[in-house]
């Protein structure tokens, strides 16, 4: 009995430590020619540069919206919002 108890216990160590080993293997047993398919695009030489997270776009040189059309269109949501409203009081949808 104290056999089979002890096997039970080492089943999932054993299965742990075959899990790391074989997880240190996974970079070099993705570059086997016999896995990838034959119409893959070829693997860069060099992995990719970080892309620029901290790079400020510059700033405008105009106005992205004159107070004119700003005033327009918050006028036109607000009609929107008070027709929406008027509709779910009468029970429209």
């Amino acid at each position: 009995m104290s056999g089979d108890r002890q096997g039970r216990r080492l089943a999932p160590a054993a299965l742990l430590s075959a899990a790391l080993a074989l997880g240190g293997c996974s970079s070099s047993v993705v570059d086997l020619p016999s896995l990838t398919p034959s119409d893959a695009p070829a693997r860069p030489k060099e992995p990719g540069a970080y892309l620029p997270v901290h790079d400020i776009p510059p700033d405008r040189d105009g106005v992205a919206i004159t107070p004119e059309q700003r005033a327009k269109i918050e006028s036109e949501l607000m009609a929107a919002r008070d027709r929406q409203a008027s509709s779910k009081e009468t029970g429209g949808r």
